[in-house]
């Protein structure tokens, strides 16, 4: 990368004529950016068949080197050939290619002496050291991050006399005064009513509470999306509709720097300490990968290799969910599921070693006190019956339901936030969302609490030491019959928490649609498992009462017998946590072993299974896609969807440029142009890359030059190279042919040429096209007809053809 900025920021082209280079790849164009390139221009390239190798040991990479180098100034190579631009794709072939061509140099060299064989297991170990740094980073990080959450979140309530640095469970934790009713109570901690008026009783003690809560959290989110707006713009949102994209090739520099990770930390505490309706977990996916991405320069393997450091980043999607849920094997499944578009086996070794080291790591810090990795670990003890499943699939119809309104509904605010003059005024918003959030939650304590302590709360299976209103059933049975508790009647406070749950849940339900997209980090895991949770806690409890008031229905009285402990509510909150889930990111293997490893519970596994295959059935038949599926497509991210098949019977031809009517395909010529002339086409033209031919005439097709390789590299011969003007012959061939004296020294670029770019004909199926592009990760191919050129297809042509066949707009998929 810092190759590539130095080239970049050196430019200074020979007549001004690539004033414009920066910018002149255009998305819309033929050779448009977003694709990914069969460039075989690098030196480390596919090399040809060995024997070939052997008769010419001049080979260089781009095809066979010539035996007349005098003007051949890419003998060695040039800083920034081969590299890619910003918002570009990179050539998954070629990188692959040359990991392989730098792995077999490594091998062959470490049987020449012990210093190379050192080097080479180096070279091996490198990828596991990176794996275990990146988890002891990330779980650091997350560490760092719970904690720090923890304590602002409590800050909004107030302050702990003994030590400001302590939240408000750790405040009392060590308190002689703390009683069994209140374990929350306790001389140390003082609410902002006892500091400012030194009471916490009457009305106006209620308003000093009040105001600060809510001037707290105005305080935390403008901080949050200030920080957001003046030092890492692209630290707002989840971060994982990008990941995605990057992940499958595409480039977007600065995503996963050092700024975005500080700021991204930082911002990440502010917006869940705010108390707003979004979760951490997301952005713990980002952070992770920002981690991964600056550790990748320290090692010069995953430095110099695109594909490579994109192995890297799966992995640390796995790690960051593995600490921002605690479940290390399910972190690596939703990078499989999920993320990652290219995931070998080796990768999925290092995943799971990178999510057990992050796991470990996270474990270490013990950032919730209680030797968990979440703060609503539980453990249910009670086994579920058949007839259950009933209301389990319900909940998983609710979770499809409420998953495909809230993609609808959140997908349409931020395509209005974009077109409008609303999204000029992120700071605005966010205050605005904030106060309107702070002022609905604090009257009500569900929405007053964190949303991962309402989680725990709703998870929590009740027990006789509960003293949340949530367990306050009347007690109608002898304790000494063992340690498992009767279902019960339900008590005043029961009932009470019934209808605050159920206003949270609508509060929940609307707010978390306008503030998912805003300008500050924020993630959409916790505010769907609060949403289902909510629903399944309150399922839960009308199940378990109506199996008290009526175990002899026919539905009941076979398993449900009275004094038993049939009905687990906290078991329901957990099936709808994983529906709501599912509903709106789409996932079931990941999703149903996640909340499994979060509550240890190896015999929920078919109840989680049922919730989430159903919602995603539901959420499916009313949209085919996820939540961030549909923000790659809002943001016109280049994203080719595995997962969708392609079954129009259209062709090549009608999918290719240039169509009837159009201009000419902009080619080169392989020995007939002059520095000059390509110099004009790169000034006149914004596409990225350009066919070879032999000739304007016959158009048989040499391969394919990069419209980047080409500026630096003629950049390069007119600094480097005595006696290269405009007038200089630019050949593509193997050999040049001898020039007449007295004229300009030619240019010899063979060694910038793809040799063998993918081609098809005109007649081929577009299924094929489309298979082709997202199994090999092309860029571009060529059209050919006869082996003379027609056009040429791109990544962003394939995307056009496939949202115009399913009746979209087009130009939708324009990055911007």
């Amino acid at each position: 990368m810092a190759m590539w900025q130095g080239a970049m920021d050196n430019r200074g082209f020979q007549q001004g004529s690539f004033s414009s280079f920066r910018s002149s790849s255009s998305d819309e164009d033929l050779m448009d950016i977003p694709g990914t390139a069969m460039d075989f221009s690098m030196r480390d390239d596919v090399p040809p068949l060995d024997r070939e190798i052997e008769e010419d040991k001049s080979y260089n990479g781009g095809g066979i080197g010539s035996s007349n180098r005098i003007m051949d100034f890419l003998e060695e190579p040039i800083p920034g050939v081969g590299t890619y631009d910003d918002f570009n794709t990179i050539d998954w072939v070629r990188e692959k290619s040359r990991d392989r061509d730098r792995h077999r140099e490594i091998t062959n060299k470490s049987k020449e002496s012990t210093w190379a064989l050192i080097h080479s297991v180096s070279d091996a170990f490198s990828g596991w050291l990176l794996m275990l740094l990146i988890g002891l980073f990330s779980g650091s990080l997350a560490g760092l991050i719970d904690i720090s959450a923890h304590w602002m979140t409590d800050l909004k309530e107030g302050i702990c006399t003994g030590g400001f640095w302590f939240n408000h469970e750790h405040c009392c934790w060590n308190s002689e005064n703390v009683t069994f009713e209140d374990t929350d109570k306790c001389p140390e901690w003082n609410s902002w009513s006892q500091l400012i008026i030194n009471t916490d009783e009457g009305a106006f003690a209620y308003i000093v509470n009040y105001f600060m809560y809510v001037l707290w959290a105005l305080l935390f989110a403008f901080l949050a999306v200030s920080l957001v707006k003046v030092f890492a713009p692209y630290a707002c949102g989840s971060g994982i509709p990008e990941i995605k994209t990057i992940l499958s090739g595409f480039i977007i520099r600065g995503y996963l720097g050092k700024w975005t990770l500080v700021i991204k930390t930082i911002t990440l505490v502010l917006a869940v300490s705010s108390g707003l309706s979004l979760g951490k977990e997301g952005p713990l996916v980002h952070v992770a990968c920002c981690c991964g991405n600056i550790l990748c320069h320290r090692f010069n393997k995953y430095r110099k290799n695109e594909a490579k450091r994109r192995e890297v980043l799966s992995a640390a999607a796995a790690a960051g969910v593995s600490v921002a849920f605690g479940a290390p094997i399910g972190g690596v499944l939703f990078s499989l599921e999920e993320v990652s578009y290219y995931f070998p086996l080796k990768t999925l070794w290092r995943s799971f070693f990178a999510a057990l080291v992050a796991a470990f790591t996270l474990r270490s810090i013990n950032p919730f006190g209680n030797s968990r990795l979440v703060l609503f670990y539980v453990e249910f003890h009670t086994p579920w019956h058949l007839f259950e499943l009933v209301p389990f699939i319900l909940l998983g119809i609710f979770g499809g339901l409420w998953g495909a309104l809230f993609i609808r509904t959140n997908i349409a605010w931020c395509r209005k936030r974009k077109t409008t003059q609303l999204g000029k005024y992120p700071v605005i918003e966010v205050l605005i969302v904030t106060a309107i959030t702070a002022i609905l939650a604090f009257p009500n304590e569900y929405t007053r609490m964190s949303t991962s302590e309402l989680i725990s709360e709703l998870f929590n299976d009740c027990g006789l030491l509960d003293s949340s209103k949530l367990c306050d059933y009347e007690n109608r049975f002898n304790t000494s019959k063992g340690a498992d508790l009767p279902d019960r009647p339900a008590g005043v406070g029961v009932y009470n928490a019934m209808w605050q749950l159920a206003l949270a849940l609508i509060l929940k339900i609307v707010i978390t649609i306008f503030t998912f997209g805003m300008k500050i980090p924020s993630g959409l895991f916790i505010p769907s498992m609060a949403v289902g949770a909510i629903a399944g806690r309150l399922l839960g409890v009308g199940m378990e009462q109506l199996a008290y008031y009526h175990h002899d229905w026919t539905i009941f009285n076979s398993w449900c017998s009275q004094g038993a402990d049939c009905i687990t509510p906290g078991l329901y909150a957990m099936v709808g946590a994983a529906a709501c889930l599912g509903g709106v990111t789409r996932m079931t293997v990941s999703l149903v072993v996640i909340m499994f490893e979060l509550t240890g519970g190896l015999e929920y596994i078919v109840p989680l299974m049922a919730a989430a295959m159903t919602s995603k059935w539901v959420a499916d038949a009313l949209g085919r896609e996820g939540i961030y599926d549909a923000h790659i497509r809002l943001n016109g991210y280049p994203f080719l969807e595995a997962k969708e098949e392609f079954a129009h019977k259209t062709l090549a031809m009608d999918v290719m440029k240039p169509r009837r009517n159009d201009p000419l395909l902009t080619v080169l010529t392989q020995d007939s142009m002059t520095v000059e002339d390509v110099e004009t086409i790169i000034s006149e033209t914004t596409y990225s890359g350009f066919p070879v031919v032999v000739s304007r005439e016959s158009q048989r097709l040499v391969g394919f030059v990069l419209r980047r390789d080409l500026i630096i590299s003629i950049e390069n011969a007119r600094k480097k190279q005595d006696g290269v003007v405009s007038t200089s012959i630019i050949y593509f061939t193997e050999h040049s042919p001898p020039m007449p004296p007295y004229t300009p020294p030619t240019l010899k670029l063979r060694n910038i040429l793809d040799l063998s770019p993918f081609t098809v004909t005109d007649l081929t199926p577009m299924e094929i096209v489309v298979d082709i592009f997202r199994k090999l990760g092309l860029r571009q191919c060529l059209v050919t007809h006869n082996g003379r050129l027609l056009g040429i297809i791109t990544k962003k042509d394939v995307l056009k053809h496939i949202a115009q066949m399913a009746n979209q707009d087009p130009d939708s998929i324009l990055f911007n």
